[in-house]
């Protein structure tokens, strides 16, 4: 795809910042509202999925058939829809169904923009704490109670001084968390649970490390592109680009994802 102009880069914020409106209202018009309930996508694990994810991807997909017709939508809820322009934008509806059901504040909407390359311009927005992480297209910033500051990762440390999260202490298969726990074993701090703030935090340079597998495209898109603007790596377990999920491994800067990715492969 040819270079995107200026004016599509700020057509593409304004369409963002429209929809990450739209998610917070629809998500907390349900959130710590009593009595919601959620249906399981899946047999062996409790994935939920609520009334508020699909309000959520719903109004959002309405935003960009109006705005941005052209654009492909692959969203977490809902079926894909090809576009011609090249660009896809790609939705979590809520990023956190699990937190978002027990009242804690950490989950989120995940909202980016892919060429054929992979993602070009992320949003991790926190609907609750009203936190906006932004990256991509020039862009690396966060926007919340606090003002607007720029998102730098933290500079190379050893990994005994690092913070590490993960959304899960099992991590995945009992493969994957036998790999997870000998990268935890050095770390100097362990945390678990708080989904894409996760992300946020390696691209706001709070955190070092965040390590997880079984991830969905809609998952990391968005991630990605934050993370990188800021000027951290996001891959996969063996270095490769993680653009459709899987086993991912975020860091703040080239020198602890290599010793992160030494560890997990042995």
């Amino acid at each position: 795809m040819e270079r995107i102009s200026a004016d599509e880069a700020e057509d593409i914020f304004a369409t963002a910042a429209e929809l990450a409106e739209a998610a917070r209202e629809a998500t907390l018009l349900h959130f710590r509202s009593g009595g919601l309930t959620a249906d399981n996508k899946e047999v062996e694990r409790f994935d939920p999925v609520t009334v508020a994810d699909r309000l959520s991807e719903t109004r959002m997909r309405e935003i960009l058939a109006r705005r941005r017709p052209a654009d492909g939508v692959l969203g977490e809820e809902f079926g894909p829809v090809a576009g011609t322009s090249g660009l896809t934008w790609v939705l979590d509806p809520i990023d956190g169904t699990r937190g978002y059901l027990s009242g804690t504040p950490t989950w989120g909407v995940l909202i980016s923009v892919r060429d054929a390359a992979g993602p070009v311009y992320g949003v991790i927005d926190q609907p609750y704490i009203r936190e906006r992480f932004e990256g991509g297209l020039g862009r690396a910033l966060v926007t919340g109670p606090s003002g607007v500051a720029p998102l730098r990762c933290r500079a190379a440390r050893p990994l005994g001084e690092a913070i590490l999260f993960s959304t899960f202490p099992e991590v995945g298969t009992p493969e994957e968390g036998a790999a997870f726990r000998r990268v935890a074993g050095r770390a100097k701090l362990v945390r678990y649970g708080t989904d894409c703030y996760a992300y946020a935090l390696v691209a706001a340079g709070m955190i070092d490390l965040v390590i997880e597998a079984g991830l969905q495209a809609y998952d990391v898109q968005a991630p990605i592109a934050v993370i990188e603007a800021a000027g951290g790596i996001m891959t996969d377990w063996q270095g490769r680009p993680c653009h459709d999920g899987g086993r991912v491994l975020a860091a703040a800067n080239a020198e602890i994802h290599a010793e992160a990715l030494a560890l997990l492969n042995g």
